[in-house]
């Protein structure tokens, strides 16, 4: 049998990109990235729901992407830019999908409410948000115990077009900066 031993306490460097600034972490091979935000980074704001990719409340964003966290080994992304939702306030000014979310009241107890925004931004990013029926569609990974499908929809409708805009002025940014 061959393959790659790892010692218990061995640890892997990884550098990515988190917010907005470049961060050099060491990690466990088998760390997921929802573990490293929380229990390293104590960025809590990920939330830990299910840890088995079926509630989305530990959805943020990679590359642009919405993945859940919980599925997802740290060691994975190294060089990667992963934007939680600590991230997407800029200088005290709510994003917009954040403000449209408290503008349509589209939380209850709130511990789904980091996933649901960050997954709003990634489906508008990919281009799903044409209609209440695909949003509703899109965000099926996303639940909410509280039930508040309805205003996280209006939300979402209410948030896309500026959210489109500052993803566009974003991907511009990047390519006048390369």
């Amino acid at each position: 049998m061959s393959g790659v031993t790892v010692e218990a306490g061995a640890t892997c460097p990884i550098e990515l990109n988190l917010n907005g600034q470049t961060l050099r972490v060491e990690v466990r091979p088998w760390t997921t990235l929802l573990d490293m935000l929380r229990e390293q980074l104590q960025l809590t704001g990920t939330k830990k729901g299910c840890d088995h990719g079926q509630c989305g409340a530990c959805t943020l964003l990679l590359d642009g992407k919405r993945i859940n966290a919980c599925l997802s080994l740290a060691i994975m992304h190294d060089g990667a830019h992963v934007t939680t939702i600590e991230g997407l306030a800029k200088d005290d000014v709510l994003h917009p999908m954040q403000a449209a979310f408290v503008e349509h009241d589209a939380f209850q107890c709130g511990y789904c409410t980091p996933g649901q925004i960050c997954s709003a931004i990634g489906l508008v990013a990919e281009g799903h948000a044409r209609d209440h029926h695909e949003m509703r569609e899109q965000m099926s990974g996303n639940l909410c115990r509280c039930g508040a499908y309805p205003n996280i929809l209006a939300a979402i409708a209410a948030g896309e077009d500026e959210t489109r805009q500052l993803l566009e002025a974003a991907r511009l940014d990047r390519e006048s900066s390369r």
